[in-house]
This record gives structure tokens, sequence and C-alpha cells, in this order.
């Protein structure tokens, strides 16, 4: 697997899509062109319910320029507070796009479901992960295991679901 920056000239666009699929698809097709190979793109964020589905595609500038993860975070937790746990459900979405330099083109999707703490909690992971508590193993993000976190989170899901696709539409039958 290679990397983008590996290849003179190449730049990711400006995600201006309305979705994430139009993210991905977005960064996906530039790569495609510009390497004249397979190329995966991705988009993700964090929907919470209670507001109604933000920061969603501006997940990473929730909160205007400037800010890093421990100041969106703190603006997550504002924008919540006085919200009680049962509005406070939320989920990491990923989508990943594959595109070939033929004009194939795949999306697929992966979700965790999970609950908007009222406090961080943990060191690990980055982003929204120390808010993020995930039911299934009764922690946040923030305190999963590398290993753990790749098996269940939104970004995990999508990686499985690709490789699954690489397998089935890509890989000549043995013979």
């Amino acid at each position: 697997m290679r990397t983008l920056a590996e290849f003179p000239g190449a730049g990711l666009p400006e995600e201006t899509g309305d979705s994430y699929a139009a993210n991905a698809l977005l960064k996906a097709r530039v790569a495609a062109r510009h390497t004249g190979l397979l190329a995966l793109g991705d988009d993700s964020g964090l929907e919470v319910d209670a507001l109604g589905g933000a920061p969603g595609l501006r997940s990473a500038r929730f909160g205007g320029p400037g800010l890093d993860d421990a100041g969106r975070c703190a603006r997550l937790l504002a924008a919540l507070s006085g919200v009680d746990e049962a509005r406070r459900g939320a989920r990491f979405r990923c989508v990943i796009a594959l595109v070939d330099p033929g004009g194939g083109e795949h999306l697929v999707e992966g979700v965790a479901e999970g609950v908007i703490l009222t406090a961080p909690r943990g060191r690990g992971g980055f982003g929204y992960d120390p808010l993020f508590y995930y039911p299934q193993l009764g922690r946040t993000f923030a305190e999963l295991s590398e290993g753990d976190k790749a098996r269940v989170s939104h970004r995990g899901r999508a990686v499985e679901s690709v490789q699954r696709l690489l397998r089935e539409c890509y890989t000549s039958p043995a013979g």
C-alpha cells in the first residue's frame, strides 16, 4: 500500500461534499486519477443525537478554526450542557470509497454506536475518543487498546468491509 504523499505533485482536494460519501469519493477519485492505481478515500465524523447529528461532516472543524482536539471536546461538552444521558446517544460514522482507474466505484460504511459522557475519560485515541463511551465494552474509545478500538470502531468496521470488497471484486479466482 502506498500513500498519496509518495506521488510527486499529488495532494488531497478540499472536502467540499455534502456527505461523507461525497468527500470520500472526491479524495479517491483524485488519487486514482493522479496515480493510475486503485485508490481509497475516506471521510468520517461524530453524530450526536441531541445536536441533530452535529458535528457530523464538520467534526474536525467543530467550534471554529484554531481548536485542537481538547478544544473541540470542550466545545461539544458545552453544547451538551444540561442534556441528560438518555439524549446523549451518538455514533461515529466512516465511509470509505474505493475507486479504480477504469472508473469503477464502491462505497462501504462503518458505524459505532455510543454515548457522549459529561467529562473526558482515558488517554488514548484522538479527537472525541475521551468523550465517546462504547457500552458494549464499558469504556470510552480513549480507554481501549489500539487492537480493541480497531476491532469495534467505525473506521475498523469500514476497513473490514473494504477488505471483503477487495477480495470479492479484485481478486482473481485460483486456477
